[in-house]
């Protein structure tokens, strides 16, 4: 989980303070500050994510906007934005790193570097050393903005030379790395196996941004996922952002629970986020339970009908489990996927849990939240058929009977 898309919708800030038109590492005052009140990476709200985390079986949280520098880091092209080991005042790291243990969850690091990457690699060390001493094994890096130096960008050979040399540091010192707007993968993730994923796409965060429209994830499993593992972050339940942000009135994420549900099969990761926020998820916990039930690796993947920009249909196999998954996510259309189960072994009965639309569910309203959730008993014989609206989709849990 994360406190992350709070931040992206606008319901609390990265910031800490008011106080400075502009920020200098090791020279701002932020103790003497006056908190503006709306940083999300207080002890207190990270306390109730990592109850919320641990209560429902996860093992992670990402913390954004934890460290000083937020005040002042967007486009600027300052080349020191970012101090990566101190704490704004009202982040207790010491307590928040000790509690998290306790209830059994990692605290995955957050590194944004506002693309002033020359900063960056100066206080790498200094950064991992830092997480070491922690207990922090994972970062998630983030180049947002205009590439510092001036006259490269994200695709640029010295930016590529410089997330290879990122993963690579960060590999000695025994760090997982998920990269945000860093360079499109290639494979590398199997030179390098810390390099768990990257965003490097349109992710859901655009979602509160620009929107995205219904068909963007029936394209990303042909061309980007093609490279490497994406970190989408999926999981947003509360497509209304302005019920949780009222001056975010008119934006909406053109989804379905179904529709979020479906991308923990097809958008495959191996670190997959349940991106939405504990409150959003407290009343539909019967489809939460599939976020919870869900793998992340897989012994086989079965790709079973797929169209770009239409729908694509993925069924997966249980790392060393008689146990499948299977995602349908609908592009703009309206359509039945109609298949049969011939993957699963012959002669086993498995029982299936489905969750799709209900009636008069869509993706532009509070329809959104309407599903359903059936159980049948089936085998390797058996053949679905399952509806789904525009923007849409539907998930399905397999467990050996």
């Amino acid at each position: 989980m994360g406190v992350w898309w709070e931040l992206m919708v606008g319901k609390s800030d990265w910031s800490y303070t008011n106080d400075f038109p502009s920020i200098h590492i090791g020279v701002t005052d932020y103790e003497h500050a006056k908190p503006h009140g709306r940083h999300g990476a207080n002890t207190a709200n990270v306390k109730r994510y990592i109850d919320f985390a641990a209560d429902n079986g996860f093992d992670a949280l990402l913390v954004e906007g934890w460290n000083i520098g937020w005040e002042d880091w967007f486009g600027n092209f300052k080349d020191e934005v970012f101090d990566f080991v101190t704490p704004y005042p009202d982040f207790d790291l010491p307590y928040l790193r000790d509690y998290a243990k306790q209830r059994g969850i990692k605290l995955i690091m957050h590194h944004e570097t506002s693309s002033s990457v020359r900063s960056y690699e100066r206080q790498m060390e200094k950064a991992y050393n830092f997480m070491n001493d922690n207990g922090y094994d994972a970062v998630k890096s983030g180049y947002v903005g205009p590439i510092l130096p001036r006259g490269e960008n994200h695709s640029s050979q010295w930016i590529v030379n410089h997330f290879n040399y990122a993963v690579k540091r960060a590999a000695e010192h025994k760090i997982m790395v998920n990269g945000h707007e860093a360079v499109r993968p290639t494979g590398l993730c199997r030179t390098y196996p810390n390099m768990i994923g990257n965003e490097s796409a349109m992710g859901s965060e655009y979602h509160s941004l620009t929107g995205i429209k219904p068909h963007h994830t029936t394209i990303l499993p042909f061309t980007r996922l093609i490279g490497g593992p994406m970190d989408y972050t999926p999981g947003l339940f509360q497509s209304d952002i302005s019920k949780i942000n009222p001056a975010k009135r008119g934006s909406r994420v053109n989804t379905t629970i179904a529709n979020q549900l479906s991308l923990y099969v097809t958008m495959a990761s191996p670190l997959q986020m349940a991106a939405d926020l504990p409150e959003n998820y407290e009343p539909y916990m019967d489809a939460f339970q599939f976020i919870k039930d869900v793998a992340l690796d897989w012994d086989k993947s079965v790709y079973i009908e797929a169209e770009p920009m239409e729908y694509i249909t993925t069924a997966r196999k249980q790392k060393g489990s008689e146990n499948w998954f299977i995602g349908g996510t609908n592009g703009g259309a309206p359509r039945t996927s109609t298949f049969k189960l011939d993957f699963l072994t012959p002669g086993k009965k498995y029982e299936a849990v489905i969750y799709q639309d209900a009636k008069d569910a869509d993706c532009y309203t509070d329809n959104s939240k309407k599903y359903k959730i059936t159980r049948k008993v089936v085998t390797s014989k058996s053949k679905l058929s399952i509806p789904s609206v525009e923007g849409s989709g539907f998930a399905i849990s397999l467990k050996a009977l």
